[in-house]
């Protein structure tokens, strides 16, 4: 009878042991379960922040992004005019691959690529958000302009080579970015659209330091 107790006392110090044990492992579990969640927060912001930067790539896209706020005939006449500017600058620029001969010539052709096909993506972008055509019927590409080279200019250039070509670029070129220069000071002035104003703040400063950059090749060529 003794022995008996003892086995059933035994038994119950058993099944004691494994529910605590289970309760124990319950409580671990649930525990777990939380502290997933938890983790599954941040490693959700996490993956929310590693994706943020491949979303930035389309950044050369996002060049082509529309211009928020408002905006008035100012800025679409700036856009529709910078265009087919920018785009004859281009132009010129192509023309100087073979035929430029001064490393400071070659030197400002690499950034007027650099900087305004970029620009050019930009402004075809807003025209398209703000419903408005990429063109204003200003004459064949732009022609009649500020500082617009007519077609005789380009031939001129494009039968050059050498020092006369650098000489005959820079002189062109200066006349260029004059008439872009005073299109964007008319933008400054009078556009609304903070991003257009942006634009043409940079084409002021940046284009005015070419401009006096051009004068100084110039003096010595």
């Amino acid at each position: 009878m003794r022995s008996f107790t003892r086995r059933t006392a035994r038994k119950f110090a058993l099944a004691g042991a494994a529910t605590a044990t289970g309760l124990l492992l319950t409580a671990c579990g649930s525990d777990d379960g939380a502290s997933g969640m938890d983790h599954s927060g941040p490693s959700a912001s996490a993956t929310a922040s590693t994706a943020a930067p491949s979303a930035t790539p389309s950044g050369p896209s996002s060049s082509g992004a529309p211009a928020s706020g408002d905006f008035n005939d100012a800025d679409v006449m700036f856009a529709q005019m910078m265009i087919p500017h920018h785009e004859q600058a281009l132009e010129m620029a192509g023309l100087a691959a073979g035929r430029a001969e001064d490393p400071e010539v070659r030197k400002l052709v690499a950034a007027i690529e650099r900087a305004q096909d970029p620009e050019i993506q930009k402004m075809k972008a807003w025209l398209k958000g703000w419903g408005r055509p990429e063109s204003a019927g200003h004459g064949s590409g732009g022609h009649g302009m500020a500082g617009m080279m007519s077609e005789q200019d380009m031939k001129d250039l494009a039968a050059l080579k050498g020092r006369a070509f650098d000489r005959k670029f820079a002189e062109l070129m200066i006349a260029h970015h004059d008439g872009a220069v005073a299109m964007a000071k008319d933008e400054q002035n009078n556009g609304r659209n903070a991003t257009a104003k942006a634009l043409a703040d940079d084409v002021v400063r940046t284009q005015s330091a070419e401009v006096a950059a051009l004068k100084k090749i110039l003096d010595r060529l």
